[in-house]
């Protein structure tokens, strides 16, 4: 007879080994799994699983004995969950079928992210993913004005390139980005086109989350999982209502200011990490968080250019207009209303004027089908 073990909590291998034995499985138990979403609302799944005990399956001829045993006595501190372990029992004169199965589960976990972004959540003491895998987005799909977006996928490229560059001077091998601007302007959108553009995934971390204290966050900062960007949104917002504490200074939420700049460049902080900070306010942010060594590059997202409006024009229109005669009235629309500069002027429009690229998608998504009524619903953007 050939056995193997594998012993883990139910994610990842095990997970996917219990998924490959469902259909043939009459003993199952039901999983729960709850998310919290950043408005507060619980989701919550379900799922059929093998339930402890032992079962047979047949696979490829041969018989193999499973057995999932749940350990009552000691439990995965950080979440709670109790250590389980599978057995895997043949005779061994098949144990080959043991590889092929564990072949098989593995390019099955790989197959279900191929192609897509994992979001990561902290949970307790770990990470843990946030839903399903997302589709990847295009970078082509998310568009800046001129320059910015070649500007940042050139640093991030050449940054990973160095990597024994930063060790050999013994630098800190991270690197952090401040995205700031108006609402709309594809701050968030861009991140993640990056990150599927690099096959990075995304760890996303709430300063106001309530629990989240000092030492979780640096823990959790030291634990990011491989080929992950780190990203806090709207991080201005972390420091309203900010409060004086005797032992540590400025408090956000749960975590000091302290505790932020030593977890985003302390000690303990990871290496081979990148940053994102993303704002509405920048002029809300304390100096010391965005200076050099933090935040490396701060990269302004402005309102809405004429260059980013002809090429959102090309990307829904341009199979219909294939002679540009609906744009160059689309444009013209938008400079008699003051809502982009003028071809060849450097000045901006008046802020009052102005809108953000969000605006101009959401216009045409209202008319994906009719340049008329995309044309003559420009007035509903002045200001928007």
């Amino acid at each position: 007879m050939d056995r193997i073990v594998v012993q883990a909590k139910p994610s990842g291998l095990v997970e996917y080994l219990l998924r490959r034995f469902k259909p043939r499985m009459h003993h199952l138990s039901v999983a729960t799994s709850r998310t919290q979403l950043p408005n507060g609302a619980i989701q919550t799944q379900f799922a059929l699983i093998p339930g402890p005990g032992r079962h047979i399956i047949r696979y490829k001829n041969a018989f193999i004995l499973a057995n999932r045993v749940r350990d009552t006595k000691s439990m995965n501190l950080a979440n709670g969950n109790p250590w389980e372990s599978i057995n895997l029992t043949t005779l061994y004169s098949q144990q080959h079928v043991l590889e092929d199965l564990f072949r098989e589960v593995n390019e099955l976990a790989e197959k279900s992210v191929e192609g897509k972004t994992i979001v990561y959540i902290p949970r307790t003491a770990s990470w843990e993913k946030f839903g399903e895998p997302h589709r990847k987005r295009l970078l082509e799909s998310v568009i800046l004005d001129k320059g910015i977006k070649e500007h940042i996928v050139a640093d991030v490229k050449k940054f990973l390139s160095k990597e024994k560059w930063y060790y050999d001077r013994s630098i800190p091998y991270r690197r952090g980005y401040l995205l700031h601007g108006v609402p709309g302007s594809g701050k968030s959108s861009f991140i993640r086109a990056l990150a599927g553009h690099l096959d990075y995934n995304i760890a996303m971390i709430n300063l106001s989350e309530r629990g989240l204290t000092d030492d979780r966050l640096s823990f959790l900062m030291s634990i990011l999982p491989k080929r992950t960007f780190v990203v806090l949104e709207d991080v201005d917002g972390a420091f309203n209502g900010r409060t004086m504490s005797d032992e540590s200074g400025y408090r956000l939420a749960n975590v000091t200011f302290a505790g932020l700049l030593n977890a985003i460049d302390g000690i303990s902080s990871a290496e081979e990490r990148i940053l994102f900070l993303t704002t509405n306010h920048v002029d809300k942010l304390d100096a010391a968080l965005i200076r050099r060594g933090r935040v490396d590059k701060m990269v302004h997202m402005g309102a809405a250019t004429r260059y980013q409006a002809a090429q959102l024009w090309e990307r829904f229109y341009g199979d219909m207009d294939k002679e540009g005669v609906y744009k160059t009235r689309f444009l013209k629309a938008l400079e008699d209303l003051g809502i982009v500069q003028a071809e060849g002027l450097e000045q901006p429009p008046e802020p009052a004027n102005m809108t953000s690229t969000a605006a101009f998608q959401g216009l045409f998504l209202d008319h994906d089908d009719n340049m008329e009524g995309a044309i003559a619903g420009v007035s509903e953007l002045k200001g928007s």
